[in-house]
């Protein structure tokens, strides 16, 4: 099929499952009770606890009428934690028990806290002791005070007293609905403060669902859950993912790149989903040549655009099938993927097609008319997978949400005469240098294949006279030393001389949001403030 507009539609088979997650995890229990369900992916071999899907089923039940003991159906409930277990069993107890669950960052402080608490009108809030030095339930007991609505504090470690109290009382769970909204996700915040998307049952489950199969899991397999639950990569893609095909789950309490290839090695890990800031790490230990991955089959990276480079080199490394996944929390969260069968050149160049029974667009922004094959415009979505809006947000629900049902992402995207997309960067992230539009992604796949470059982000800084100049900010590869004049010169080699950055910085870590995104507008808030190490 050769396309002549910018417009594609996803395939129609599977039918979009009418389920809820509470369903899904029932479904999973029952096909495959004695399954390991999942296994706590900590450092000690000795203290790795583990369920079964028929223990995990359990425990979630135990946990929905815990909360229905405390709390009423609809009412706002956030998880403050790294991975742990029981945050899990707190994703498919809120499920069960019809509560949202509102999913906060382990690295927020104070003030990020009070925000979400009070936006979100959370009625209580699971929380740990403190994680990496952060000391977060002294933070909530902090905050609590100017949150009217909250009356519910639940420390981690009182975890069992708190599903104890709902044993035996009998407590009927709700009929609960797969339109029924299940949990609040906040953006990113690449480029400001976040909002909370509503997201609904039938959202994620089926989301998670395709992405598995897209990406050749197969039931039974051992799925590496090292994304951050906090964000849909991890409680959707992974967790909901796995579930899905009743796979066993090695759960990490945080990314760190030495124990995922250790335990990928010790339960012959079959498959990962990882955005680039972590397969750059992997395969920069020193472990990673040694380590047995030959049990490895499918590989997902996501989050950012995954540079041409990078894909390339782990499908040499890993000789394993890999996906590229593409979307935003907003659509639970994947819109578009490749396939383990696309050439090196489309896993590498394009993000794929999209999942079953979605819609993919692209628009010119200016006319909103769909754009032309090969035309660069603004990336839209529709189908199931998309958010109820943002909560209590309507006026920036009815920005992003079209009175035709479309998703306007502002990712600025191509579409190919096979509906294959390329990502050319960010309508706010577009450069404008006298005149001219510069997307950065074309200046960022470049720069990353460069040896002596492991990280980059270009962005555009104010210029009195051209209105933004070209800017940027590199990650040395280990060992190297940069050079900005032998930096240009490639550059200019390639690319039209106004492409060429005129500003070039060193950074040893680029600041992220929690789904691994390089947060661009605070490397503009650097530079202003003279934070930077120009070269």
């Amino acid at each position: 099929m050769t396309l002549t507009e910018s417009y594609i539609a996803g395939p129609t088979t599977p039918a979009v499952r009418d389920v809820t997650l509470g369903q899904m995890l029932e479904q999973a229990a029952r096909s495959a009770p004695d399954r390991l369900a999942l296994i706590a992916g900590i450092s000690d071999p000795a203290l790795r606890r583990q369920w079964t899907y028929s223990e995990l089923y359990t425990e979630a039940q135990r946990t929905a009428r815990a909360l229905l003991h405390r709390f009423k159906p609809g009412e706002r409930i956030p998880v403050w934690a790294q991975n742990l277990p029981e945050w899990i069993m707190l994703e498919f107890g809120a499920g069960l028990a019809g509560m949202v669950l509102v999913t906060v960052n382990p690295g927020f402080r104070a003030k990020e806290l009070e925000y979400v608490l009070k936006q979100s009108r959370s009625a209580g809030v699971f929380v740990v002791n403190s994680f990496r030095g952060n000391p977060m339930l002294e933070t909530v007991h902090e905050v609590a005070p100017r949150c009217a609505e909250l009356r519910e504090i639940i420390c981690f470690d009182d975890s069992s007293a708190f599903i104890a109290a709902g044993d035996g009382k009998r407590i009927a769970l709700p009929a609960v609905k797969p339109t029924d909204p299940v949990m609040i996700q906040y953006t990113s915040g690449t480029t400001g403060f976040p909002k909370g998307a509503l997201l609904h049952h039938r959202g994620l489950a089926n989301n998670g669902a395709d992405t598995a199969e897209r990406m050749g899991i197969d039931p039974g397999d051992v799925f590496m859950t090292t994304m951050p639950l906090f964000h849909t990569g991890g409680c959707v893609c992974c967790v909901l993912g796995a579930v899905s095909k009743a796979a066993t789950q090695v759960l990490l309490e945080a990314f760190e790149p030495g124990l995922v290839l250790e335990l990928f090695a010790r339960y012959r890990g079959n498959a990962m989903v990882g955005v680039p800031t972590m397969l750059v790490a992997m395969l920069e230990h020193p472990c990673f040549a040694s380590t047995d991955l030959s049990s490895v089959k499918a590989i997902c990276s996501g989050g950012s655009t995954v540079p041409a480079a990078l894909v390339t080199l782990f499908e040499q490394k890993l000789g394993a099938p890999f996906t590229i996944v593409f979307g935003q929390t907003e659509c639970s969260p994947v819109a578009a993927m490749t396939m383990t069968t696309d050439t090196i050149e489309d896993k590498a160049g394009t993000i794929g097609l999209p999942l079953p029974n979605m819609e993919t667009r692209i628009i010119n922004p200016d006319t909103g008319k769909t754009a032309a094959i090969g035309e660069i415009g603004e990336f839209c979505t529709r189908g199931y997978h998309i958010m109820l809006g943002y909560f209590e947000m309507p006026e920036a629900t009815a920005a992003a949400i079209d009175s035709d049902g479309w998703l306007h992402t502002g990712d600025l995207c191509a579409m190919d005469a096979r509906g294959y997309c390329t990502v050319e960067g960010r309508l706010k992230d577009m450069i404008i240098r006298g005149g001219e539009n510069i997307y950065p992604r074309e200046l960022e796949e470049l720069l990353f294949r460069h040896p002596k470059v492991s990280e980059v982000a270009v962005i555009g800084l104010p210029h009195e006279k051209w209105g933004e100049e070209v800017a940027a900010f590199i990650r040395p590869a280990p060992g190297a030393v940069i050079d900005k004049e032998e930096l240009s010169a490639y550059m200019r080699a390639s690319l039209a001389p106004h492409k060429t950055p005129r500003h070039w910085f060193l950074i040893e870590t680029f600041p992220l949001t929690g789904s691994g995104k390089i947060q661009k507008f605070k490397l503009r808030e650097f530079w202003a403030k003279g934070e930077m190490q120009a070269l």
